[in-house]
């Protein structure tokens, strides 16, 4: 496995990326898998799981979401949201990255791949705010992503008009939700509304509840992660990749 930072040039500047290539590459097309990134940004930790899909024969694409912001990091993930001013910056960050922005990244991620040699089909995986982006990549860009994941991941079906339970209708891929337990930014009223919208699009999915795992479980440097849990989310991903990827 090798990996190669990147700069990506997009409709709103370039935006840093890292990209992972599998030590052996599969006959034919070369399957490519997009990692959206959780609040936290691009780290060794997501480098850790990114080197994970690798192994498996993915070309596996990391980008950096907040590059508008230029240089603002390294966020510790056990730490950023409960201390100053990092949680003020961070939310700010957040909010002002929106979904429709990370959608039109996204043609040039999907580009990147292909450049690198991911001429097959493509799987999204998102986790916590990449979530929701998982999918929504998976709705702008039907004819090329084949899958998409995402883990804990925020707002999924919310009232803001960029709700990803709102585009579903376009995917023509299969979609694996795994949400946290309990989890205020995808209460149970918001599961309902993605599966309700997921079934009147005739769309394969899958949405499962990690009953004990809290927000952030999957991540190796989250301060909730869970070994066991982050163990079933990798079995769950790992089989929805092979089954649609390959």
């Amino acid at each position: 496995m090798t990996k190669q930072d990147i700069v990506i040039r997009t409709q709103d500047g370039a935006a840093k990326a890292s990209l992972f290539q599998p030590s052996r590459q599969p006959a034919g097309e070369a399957p490519g898998v997009i990692l959206y990134m959780d609040a936290f940004g691009p780290r060794p930790a997501l480098d850790v799981m990114a080197e994970r899909l690798a192994s498996e024969g993915y070309v596996v694409l990391l980008p950096d979401l907040f590059y508008r912001y230029g240089d603002y990091g390294p966020l510790d993930a056990k730490t950023a949201f409960s201390e100053e001013p990092t949680r003020t910056k961070l939310r700010s960050m957040i909010s002002d990255t929106s979904q429709d922005m990370t959608r039109r990244d996204s043609a040039a991620f999907l580009e990147a791949l292909t450049q690198a040699g991911a001429t097959g089909r493509i799987g999204t995986v998102g986790y916590c705010m990449g979530g929701g982006r998982a999918i929504n990549a998976a709705a702008a860009y039907p004819d090329r992503i084949a899958a998409a994941a995402s883990f804990h991941g925020g707002r999924l079906a919310s009232d803001a008009p960029d709700s990803p339970h709102l585009n579903v209708g376009t995917i023509k891929g299969r979609v694996y939700v795994g949400s946290a337990g309990v989890d205020e930014s995808f209460p149970p009223e918001q599961s309902a509304r993605l599966a309700e919208a997921l079934r009147r699009a005739e769309i394969d999915h899958v949405i499962e509840n990690y009953i004990g795992m809290a927000h952030g479980w999957a991540v190796p440097d989250s301060r909730v992660y869970d070994e066991r849990g982050a163990e079933r989310h990798w079995k769950r991903l790992l089989t929805l990749f092979a089954e649609t990827l390959r």
